[in-house]
């Protein structure tokens, strides 16, 4: 067993999950740093206190999270670390069977609970860092969560479960917390919330997404602001308008979809047809004809028949989606849908989660080839193995394409932006080189 000091106040911060996780991890890691805690974001040090912050959505974010407290309870269990705490979504959905089955863990805290979390540490909530924080990611962007929970009953979904009711934040205090990400160098950022158009309803009475991105758009030193999570159903129309009128809101809409086929979709309890979707759809790229549209399907949902999925096959081929991803239905107790028999086999998931890849592999292959020859502005984010590592408008951090820069041929600064000239396309990635500035 080591040797230890009466107090080493060194606490490493595990994430886990998605980006509205990060975003609660980096508040916490500023209140305990106000305490004058020693804190680290995933680091390689001998810390004596870790702190693991979960996710329970689907089946394998809850096996990670799992074999994550396993993996620190056998370190506590060795005398390598002193104390090991667990907060977040699983911990808020499993807290009671947690406790049970691995009881090395000194404490368990829900997704809401970190006045609670600093109390055991023997620390203090500070009401007046509200709008402040560190970020753990490059400095040139950051996570803007505009609302907790979500009042939607997709029948699926766990997220009400575990992160409770709509609640927004108000456009003053999402101001002051953009001024103080641009005051650290933040360029870009990524609004964030279950349900991002829903925002405004709670506090206003109707919804205010786009006087927010108004706002927003305001601060000076953020040039990009990119919407993740909005629900297709009753959708704000006027979000494109701000979009085409300030220069500060990518075109680019993430909105996850889920299917296409009407009887799925009632299924699902989505609150909207494919119709209704193409219809939004139209507008959409009439008004904003540049237009990046990402989307999330759900594969192998309960009684999903070779026809209901050929429907949305049919339906992403159709509308050549810029961006995609894909999920296999996870049977969650607790929501409605779990009331069904998960009746799609795992292989048949699988083969139907990787056709429709194929099919979007091709349409995104079609689109980037479509891009060479022309001139893009590019926020680069990293310098790895030979190459600069940007994003163009369309693209979002981790989930997206890249453009690739020689650097054996071409400089360009991490964290800023550049002119790049597409010269070649893959199915996922750009090629390209710094644009020659015509005088």
């Amino acid at each position: 067993m080591k040797t230890r000091t009466l107090r080493r106040d060194k606490i490493n911060v595990i994430t886990l999950g998605c980006s509205k996780n990060l975003v609660d991890s980096e508040n916490m890691i500023t209140q305990l740093q106000a305490n004058d805690f020693e804190v680290f974001h995933e680091k390689n040090v001998d810390a004596n206190v870790i702190i693991v912050n979960t996710c329970g959505f689907i089946d394998l974010a809850k096996e990670e999270s799992v074999n994550t407290i396993l993996e620190y309870a056998d370190l506590k269990s060795r005398g390598e670390i002193d104390k090991l705490y667990v907060t977040g979504c699983l911990s808020e959905r499993y807290k009671a069977d947690l406790e049970q089955e691995i009881p090395e863990v000194d404490a368990y805290f829900g997704t809401l609970e970190l006045p609670n979390l600093l109390a055991k540490l023997n620390a203090d909530y500070k009401h007046e860092l509200v709008g402040e924080r560190v970020i753990t990611t490059p400095m040139h962007y950051a996570y803007l969560k505009i609302s907790e929970g979500c009042n939607r009953t997709c029948s699926f979904c766990a997220i009400p479960l575990m992160r409770g009711k709509h609640i927004s934040k108000p456009i003053d205090l999402l101001v002051k917390e953009a001024q103080h990400l641009a005051k650290l160098g933040v360029k870009e950022l990524m609004l964030i919330a279950q349900e991002l158009t829903y925002y405004g309803l709670d506090l206003y009475k109707k919804r205010e997404l786009p006087k927010l991105l108004h706002a927003l758009a305001d601060v000076e030193g953020i040039e990009w602001i990119r919407l993740h999570y909005a629900y297709p159903s009753k959708f704000p129309i006027e979000v494109f308008d701000v979009m085409a009128e300030r220069k500060e809101i990518c075109n680019y809409l993430d909105m996850p979809l889920q299917h296409a086929n009407d009887a799925v979709l009632e299924r699902m309890k989505r609150q909207i047809t494919q119709r209704e979707t193409l219809e939004l759809i139209d507008v959409a790229r009439k008004k904003i004809p540049n237009l990046t549209l990402r989307s999330t399907m759900l594969v192998g949902f309960p009684g999903e028949t070779t026809q209901e999925f050929d429907d949305l096959l049919h339906f992403v081929e159709r509308v050549q989606f810029e961006r995609v991803g894909v999920f296999q239905y996870s049977h969650e107790e607790g929501t409605s849908a779990h009331e069904a028999t998960d009746d799609v086999p795992a292989e048949v998931k699988a083969e139907r989660a990787e056709q429709l890849m194929e099919v979007q592999q091709s349409i995104s292959y079609e689109k980037n080839q479509a891009k060479i020859g022309t001139t893009l502005k590019v926020l680069f984010d990293r310098k790895e193995g030979g190459f600069f590592y940007g994003r163009t408008e369309g693209d979002s951090p981790e989930v997206d394409n890249e453009v690739l820069v020689n650097a054996a041929k071409d400089y360009v600064r991490v964290g800023d932006f550049a002119q790049i000239e597409i010269t070649d396309a893959l199915e996922y990635d750009l090629l390209g080189k710094v644009a020659v500035q015509k005088i």
